[in-house]
């Protein structure tokens, strides 16, 4: 109704307009005050515009309508928006750029699709070499060694970071929900980044005492708790210190909490780590973070219907908790 009225302002200014001159007009032409005549003739005017306004309306209701709350960009089609002349030239218009942008989106997902297989096949490609270096360096004992050791595993969780940030793009084809034991995904975890907790003198302290089990995808869970244990160990400056990792009830959910001891994150910087390639203060004084470990954590939990919380203190360290529904996702 308002669009109508909008519409329209330009049509009522000139009818009062020419409502003022009318009597203007018999005045200057000395035809006296005939106030009876004036008046029947701007009511009779009145009607005649009321009549075309109302019959403007319903005729176009429906396009004013559709203007007015436009259908969703992806899952609602388009609708007619009336039988006239206008609404017709509407409808059509928009159904064309309707179908150029369908056709534009289908190219584009189609591009995507394409890049996606070939990241994956890169990458697979990639730790074929990356193993057999492995292998080769496992021979040697010398100081270099353990430098390629390290910078061999640096670049191994980097084309891990890959392939899952490409999977995030169909991530509904790539899920599958199923009770998963916290203590066994955490033991693998830490399995897997044995080296680079030796190598930096932290030692993880697990208290999973009993059968913690929550309703997620495993991989995913591994790949999140991946994440955040590189981070801990990452900005962990000095050798000694612990990693905690426990679970525990909180109302209606199950919590996973690791924390560090680590050097902590300034506060001005606790709103943006989960922003994608954010390192901030700490990240650029250690120059070991490309700033989407959390990012991917974030988003990860964003679409498996978990949460993920952090607090940190300069110089204390850090805890991130991941928190998971007990009868499903969780709701915002």
């Amino acid at each position: 109704m308002k669009l109508f009225w909008k519409e329209h302002i330009p049509l009522l200014l000139f009818y009062i307009l020419q409502m003022a001159l009318v009597p203007l007009l018999y005045w200057l032409t000395g035809e006296g005050r005939p106030f009876a005549i004036v008046f029947y003739g701007i009511l009779l005017s009145t009607s005649i515009l009321a009549v075309y306004l109302g019959y403007r309306y319903l005729s176009q209701r429906t396009l004013y309508k559709q203007l007015n709350s436009p259908p969703a960009l992806e899952g609602e089609a388009l609708q007619p928006m009336g039988e006239t002349p206008l609404a017709e030239a509407v409808y059509k218009l928009f159904g064309h750029y309707d179908r150029h942008y369908q056709e534009e989106g289908h190219r584009e997902r189609s591009r995507m699709d394409q890049h996606i297989v070939f990241i994956n096949r890169w990458v697979h490609q990639m730790k074929t070499p990356l193993s057999v270096i492995q292998l080769m360096v496992q021979e040697l004992e010398d100081t270099a060694a353990d430098s390629v050791r390290e910078e061999l595993e640096r670049l191994r969780k980097g084309l891990e970071m890959v392939i899952y940030t490409s999977r995030l793009e169909r991530f509904e084809q790539d899920f599958m929900i199923k009770p998963t034991a916290l203590q066994l995904v955490v033991n693998q975890t830490l399995a897997e980044n044995r080296q680079l907790f030796i190598r930096k003198g932290i030692t993880p302290k697990i208290q999973l005492e009993g059968d913690w089990k929550v309703s997620t995808d495993p991989k995913w869970l591994q790949f999140m708790i991946n994440q955040i244990l590189i981070n801990a160990a990452n900005y962990t400056a000095d050798t000694g210190k612990n990693v905690f990792i426990r679970a525990y009830e909180q109302e209606a959910s199950t919590v996973l909490e690791i924390r560090d001891q680590g050097i902590g994150i300034v506060k001005e910087d606790l709103k943006r780590v989960f922003n994608p390639y954010f390192t901030g203060e700490r990240g650029r004084q250690y120059h070991e973070s490309t700033g989407m470990g959390l990012y991917l954590v974030r988003e990860v939990c964003d679409r498996l219907g978990h949460k993920v919380e952090l607090d940190s203190e300069p110089g204390v360290g850090t805890v991130v908790r991941l928190i998971f529904g007990k009868d499903g996702p969780l709701r915002s």
